[in-house]
């Protein structure tokens, strides 16, 4: 071996397992853990080479000689064969080929020997290293192995303090324990006391409502009893009954002077005689109008009587939603008029009818005002979609400015607007739309201009974004920048130039009347389902997506949303505004949301429909929402309470209920008519129907 193989070799302590080479050399072992060199000078020792930790070694006799210095007490000739299986890589490397790996030279595995004194030079090594971060337990356990020597009083001294350091522990462990379970009482009785002072004010507040609501009744009372009184005033009105008695004394006159004539000598004419119970009356037609309209106020009260216990019934069937909408308006009003008072101390509370009770009477009055919908027509159009089959298709149906036409939009490729009154007062098997305009592809929704009366937008598969005249039933404007199917358009309420287009191509458009291109964009990571202009606003608009959010956008700064409202789980397939600042959306996975704009906060989830791959519609007017459902259900639910206040199921006299083809048949589209509990609503077999909020 040539003197490339004579070098200090640097030696991990953690592998003890080491071979020497038998070469005619001398090997310097350089140990990292310690500043001495070894220099084991032999006749026959080489390079080292790690070997597999748990390496077998077969002993047998042999003439290798170890010197007693290298191996202590060892003085006998040695010899070991290695088990070549578990023999280090160099193994693989002498059964290819037969020379050092290092410096060539002619080498076999039968040249391998063990190198003892490394292995415990690193043992020792090791046991230092292992000494300095061991605890005292363990040096002692390690001394006790060893077998260091003990003596019994040694040790009895050392079990003594032993069991003074355990009874020391378990000591610490309990008072731990125990201030442990000490806090979590302690936050225990915080809680409970802080649900009981919410509780004792919550029932302050109930108290105070019962009081007022029961002086205001009083009051009620006696405004009916002074109507009352006034109204009976006024039928025994004395100058309205003088000119009667006058006339009744003169009719009486000469009834009497010709009475001596008539049998019995009683009188006759307009007063009849009645025997009862053996004593003769007279009776008036007077009387006989007063005992009617008595009779006629007690069937009135009796069916008041019915109404009430019919709306009491919807209280306790809905007591738990109600109960938490009368909590927080009190609540709040209570938390402001506090804020209020530490502002300024002069301020002194008005005992009277709360603002927060104000609120909840309206929540709860128009609650159980409905309790049904009524259909007051219905239309039939059998092309308005191509297959009763079709399913995943929208159809949009959208009021214009006055509330006077409604069109509507789907696969048919046509848009048609019809007459509201003349579809609600004119009953008709098939009603025909006054306009019709035809397009180049299936529609997906249509947004009326609410200032340009005759001005109606819509979208398409093809991504074509288009605005319409009604009255000239031609185009206006068309834009074809989207590079995919558009799902949603709208006008913007204050600037009625201005519209918003969202498309499957993952980007939100603005567009100008005035102008053929788009005014900007919005590039969005997933495909957009929806968009809405914020109708106090024509710089913000709401972006429903497939990524299951609710982007809100300054547009004069797109480079983020001002908000993300997150809390669906599902593709949003519709978003619309109840107001400036309350937004509301639909999700396929079967909810409607609502938030608060102004304060980026989630407000309540409506359930109760289903709703899981179609575009089923959704629609506002002031507290009330209404949405379709894959049951052929139209819902409509009050912003307050979670659960429906009511829904009507679509029937179809063709369609046998057991027909396997009813159960795919779902709602495409709502629309309420503006500031009334009337709606449309439409399916996807192609019928809309009107209905209408009824007790």
């Amino acid at each position: 071996m040539t003197s490339s193989c004579m070098k200090a070799v640097t030696v991990a302590p953690l592998d003890p397992y080491l071979v020497m080479l038998k070469v005619d050399s001398v090997l310097e072992i350089e140990v990292n853990n310690q500043d001495t060199q070894f220099a084991m000078v032999e006749s026959s020792i080489g390079g080292v080479v790690p070997l597999v930790k748990g390496e077998v070694m077969r002993r047998i006799e042999g003439s290798s000689v170890v010197r007693d210095e290298e191996q202590e007490g060892v003085g006998i000739a040695i010899e070991w064969e290695l088990d070549r299986e578990l023999l280090c890589p160099i193994f693989t490397h002498l059964h290819n080929k037969s020379d050092c790996p290092c410096c060539s030279l002619y080498l076999t595995t039968s040249q391998l020997y063990p190198n003892f004194l490394l292995d415990k030079l690193l043992k020792k090594t090791s046991a230092r290293q292992i000494s300095k971060t061991a605890s005292p337990v363990e040096q002692f356990c390690r001394s006790l192995e060893q077998g260091c020597d003990v003596s019994i009083k040694e040790l009895d001294t050392l079990l003594s303090m032993f069991s003074e350091k355990k009874r020391k522990l378990e000591q610490e462990e309990a008072e731990r324990n125990m201030q442990i379970l000490l806090d979590f009482l302690q936050m225990l009785r915080k809680q409970k006391v802080d649900e009981l002072n919410e509780v004792q004010n919550d029932l302050q507040y109930i108290k105070e409502d019962i009081n007022s609501v029961e002086r205001h009744r009083i009051d009620l009372y006696r405004a009916r009893d002074r109507y009352s009184m006034k109204l009976r005033m006024l039928a025994d009105d004395p100058i309205g009954k003088k000119p009667w008695s006058s006339s009744t004394d003169r009719n009486f006159g000469g009834l009497f002077s010709t009475s001596r004539n008539a049998p019995g000598g009683l009188p006759t004419g307009n007063l009849t005689y009645k025997k009862v119970d053996g004593k003769a009356q007279i009776s008036s037609p007077g009387p006989q109008r007063k005992d009617t309209s008595i009779s006629e106020m007690n069937s009135q009260h009796m069916s008041q009587s019915g109404l009430a216990v019919v709306r009491k019934k919807r209280v306790n069937a809905q007591f738990n939603d109600l109960q938490e909408c009368y909590l927080q308006k009190r609540r709040l009003l209570a938390n402001k008029l506090l804020v209020k008072e530490e502002k300024d101390t002069d301020v002194v509370q008005r005992e009277g009818y709360s603002a927060g009770l104000a609120d909840f009477q309206s929540v709860l009055s128009t609650f159980t005002r409905y309790s049904r919908l009524r259909v007051i027509a219905e239309l039939r159009h059998g092309d308005l979609f191509q297959s009763a089959n079709i399913v995943s298709r929208q159809v949009c149906i959208e009021f214009d400015r006055d509330d006077e036409l409604f069109a509507t939009a789907g696969v048919s490729r046509r848009i048609k607007v019809f007459d509201f009154p003349s579809v609600v007062n004119e009953p008709a098997d098939v009603h025909c739309p006054i306009v019709e305009m035809s397009t180049r592809s299936k529609l997906s929704c249509l947004s009326w201009n609410k200032y340009t009366k005759n001005h109606i937008a819509s979208s398409d598969y093809d991504g074509i974004v288009t605005v319409w005249d009604v009255n000239t039933r031609q185009s206006v404007m068309e834009y074809e920048e989207h590079e995919k199917r558009a799902w949603s358009v709208d006008f913007s309420r204050t600037e009625p130039s201005m519209l918003v287009s969202g498309s499957d191509d993952c980007k939100v458009k603005v567009w100008c009347t005035k102008q053929e291109a788009s005014v900007f964009n919005i590039d969005m990571k997933a495909n957009i389902c929806c968009v809405k202009y914020n109708p106090g606003s024509s710089v913000h608009i709401a972006v429903g997506s497939a990524d299951h959010h609710i982007h809100y956008y300054d547009l004069r700064n797109t480079s983020q949303p001002v908000h993300i409202f997150s809390g669906h789980r599902k593709a949003v397939s519709y978003v619309k505004y109840l107001s400036n600042n309350e937004l509301a959306s639909a999700s396929t996975d079967s909810t409607l949301r609502l938030w608060d704009v102004k304060k980026n906060l989630p407000v309540r989830t409506l359930g109760g429909h289903t709703n899981e791959k179609n575009f089923v519609g959704l629609s506002v007017n002031n507290e009330f929402l209404s949405c379709g459902s894959e049951t052929n259900e139209v819902f409509v639910y009050h912003k307050a309470i979670s659960k429906p206040v009511t829904w009507h199921r679509f029937g179809s006299p063709d369609v046998d209920e057991a027909d396997e083809d009813a159960g795919s048949y779902f709602i495409s589209a709502v629309c309420w008519k503006s500031d009334s509990p009337t709606m449309l609503a439409a399916n996807s077999q192609g019928t809309i129907k009107v209905l209408v909020l009824a007790a």
